[in-house]
């Protein structure tokens, strides 16, 4: 029931998100027509302005963005809106003429998808382990300097590794190609890229459940017990100490899904990062509303299922 209640309330949640980041992105200051290569006369950027009906109040044109609603045609007749979010049409891109933002997504969330995947399932393989040898290993030397090789991975940006990346294993050993999304090879270094940063906070981030479960009460009892170190740790400790990673893993996978704007660009990936940049920066109001409600699905859908991760991982959770 808990669940359920939480899918019906996303209904409203998404309006309210659209609603606001349609107007917010209208209050920014600038147009759509600003960035032209050559700036537009006055007549036609009232021609554009009417033919995308950004004359109309904002109540109509949120409306219309909804596909909710009538308006007179030529002949003065009554029709509703065509398309609109309610038929899963976010409309045209301002940018991008004769190319709808439904269609824009379309072809770029499966690269940002593959390359999102490919950097959580790095991030997660990476930092799971390290952070839990590190807290086996609690004051050796192995703590030490994996828990240094953590905190080095998040504090050295992703502009800094990717162009290393770059000059080492693309350019100097050449072991992998530098740009383009065209083969398993091309994939590598854009998800070492992205993913680095993210190992780094998991193993972080399982390193302290680890060491707060190996110090709870019943991880005691149970090695008084006489129970195998090897059971110990991964059939009772290690259940527990992860559920922080799984807390922080479905906000992350959101991120890493939506793109990188950063390794997108160095890597010359033709993926959603990019088209979320520059729609910001030449306000292309439908492209900007468009990415912030998918954006905004994939989070809220993401932590639902982080919940019900969490109810299967750890008994004595109970939602109501």
């Amino acid at each position: 029931m808990y669940f359920l209640k939480r899918l019906i309330f996303l209904i409203p949640l998404l309006l309210v998100i659209s609603f606001l980041a349609f107007g917010l992105v209208r209050v920014a200051p600038g147009g759509p027509f600003d960035r032209e290569r050559k700036p537009a006369s006055p007549e036609i950027e009232r021609n554009l302005r009417a033919k995308y009906h950004l004359n109309d109040p904002v109540w109509k044109q949120y409306l219309r963005f909804l596909g909710v609603g009538f308006e007179r045609d030529a002949q003065g007749r009554m029709q509703g809106f065509t398309g609109g979010l309610i038929r899963g049409d976010f409309g045209p891109s301002l940018k991008y003429r004769n190319h709808g933002v439904t269609d824009i997504i379309a072809q770029a969330l499966p690269v940002s998808m593959a390359l999102g995947l490919l950097a959580f399932g790095f991030a997660l393989g990476v930092g799971i382990p390290l952070g839990f040898f590190t807290a086996v290993k609690q004051g050796c030397w192995q703590d030490y300097a994996g828990s240094f090789l953590a905190i080095l991975a998040v504090c050295v940006p992703g502009f800094v590794v990717g162009p290393a990346l770059v000059m080492w294993f693309g350019l100097h050993w050449r072991w992998f190609p530098v740009a383009l999304w065209d083969s398993p090879a091309h994939m590598v270094l854009p998800t070492v890229t992205l993913g680095l940063y993210f190992a780094g906070k998991i193993a972080r981030l399982m390193r302290e459940g680890m060491l707060t479960t190996l110090n709870e009460g019943f991880i005691v009892t149970a090695r008084a017990k006489g129970l195998s170190e090897t059971a110990l740790l991964w059939r009772h400790a290690f259940r527990l100490a992860v559920l922080p990673v799984v807390s922080y893993a479905g906000p992350m996978l959101a991120d890493l899904l939506t793109g990188s704007f950063i390794v997108e660009n160095i890597f010359q990936i033709p993926g959603l990062g990019v088209f979320m940049v520059n729609s910001s920066l030449n306000r292309d109001y439908p492209m900007v509303v468009g990415l912030v409600l998918l954006y905004a699905i994939l989070l809220l859908g993401l932590n639902l299922v982080v919940d019900l991760l969490y109810s299967l991982l750890d008994r004595r959770v109970r939602y109501e």
